[in-house]
């Protein structure tokens, strides 16, 4: 299925572009991940109904949907800009008149991804490189304490990762990259098409 065909199959629209104009300059575009991607991850990455996914940055929600269509997993997206967050709310009504739903919830919140309180039961923390790596810092260190708060493993994935991400995750946190997934066509022309995930914890 090509892109427009898989949103049509969620009845969701998610695709193109947003330049976020008069935002910080710690907040990026919004650009979806690509269909194909998501299928190479989902084939040797496996969610469970019981876990809760955090798509930060989640844009018009596409990660969100896919992964509670195919998992079930509850999912928390987490959108800063209004516009967006406002697609992602339209989205999730055309999404919900699919059909009758199964598993976990389905959420998004319209905040900065520093402030989020992290729920004890959110363990899955999916990044498309929404935002500096300042705030990514922040962010996983509010995953930290709250690992500290409530024991559990915790995956940090990242999409695209950027080196200053990569060497922060490498270098200054207890998380190990437990696997690189690679997007296999796309990979071939841009060695970033990749997938990284990160485990805290077994």
């Amino acid at each position: 299925m090509n892109e427009k065909e898989y949103d049509n199959l969620l009845r969701i629209k998610t695709a193109g572009t947003l330049e976020l104009l008069s935002q910080s300059a710690h907040y990026n575009r919004y650009e979806a991940t690509p269909y194909e991607a998501l299928n190479e991850l989902f084939k040797s990455y496996e969610l469970q109904q019981s876990d809760g996914f955090v798509d930060f940055g989640c844009g018009k929600a596409r990660v969100s949907f896919y992964v509670h269509h195919h998992f079930g997993a509850s999912v928390t997206g987490i959108e800063m800009n209004g516009q967006l967050y406002q697609d992602a709310i339209e989205n999730l009504a055309r999404y919900r008149g699919k059909a009758k739903r199964y598993g976990g919830a389905i959420r998004f919140e319209r905040c900065f991804a520093e402030t989020y309180d992290i729920d004890p039961s959110e363990n899955k923390f999916y990044f498309f490189n929404p935002f500096s790596i300042q705030i990514f810092m922040t962010v996983i260190g509010n995953v930290l304490l709250s690992v500290e708060q409530v024991a559990r493993p915790v995956d940090v994935i990242l999409y695209y990762p950027t080196a200053e991400y990569v060497q922060f995750m490498d270098n200054q946190t207890p998380f190990e990259l437990w696997k690189e997934v690679k997007v296999d066509r796309l990979y071939d022309k841009n060695d970033n098409e990749r997938f990284l995930i990160y485990r805290l914890g077994e």
